[in-house]
């Protein structure tokens, strides 16, 4: 499995080439959130290729975002197609997850995220 991975001044994007069904996917996944993490990396997840997810990948996912949060760091997925948001409400993490349709306006949750934790620090 691949991933397009494109670094910004405040956050990386990775877009993977194909669905999230493979094991091996996810354990290359796993290898790369553990970096971004270690690295305090605000991160977006573009899943524009994806047209379908395991359940296990989507639970996954939400326990990441909690971890990086946890560590006061944006973690934002975006441009879900539609198989894929039914999937995720179907199982009743679309409140948990942070999700946009774009990724312009995942940057966007990043950078207002981004202030917000400036601000919070000054207090």
């Amino acid at each position: 499995m691949k991933f397009k991975i494109d670094t910004r001044e405040k956050f990386t994007i990775i877009t993977p080439d194909s669905d999230f069904t493979s094991d091996n996917l996810t354990a290359e996944l796993k290898e790369l959130l553990t970096s971004f993490l270690q690295h305090k990396t605000n991160l977006v997840i573009n899943l524009k290729n994806a047209v379908t997810v395991k359940e296990n990948l989507v639970k996954e996912l939400a326990a990441w975002q909690q971890q990086f949060y946890e560590h006061q760091v944006s973690f934002v997925l975006c441009e879900l197609q539609l198989p894929v948001q039914a999937f995720i409400n179907q199982l009743d993490l679309d409140s948990g997850l942070n999700i946009t349709p774009s990724e312009t306006e995942a940057w966007d949750i990043v950078q207002m995220e981004e202030i917000e934790r400036e601000l919070l620090g000054d207090e």
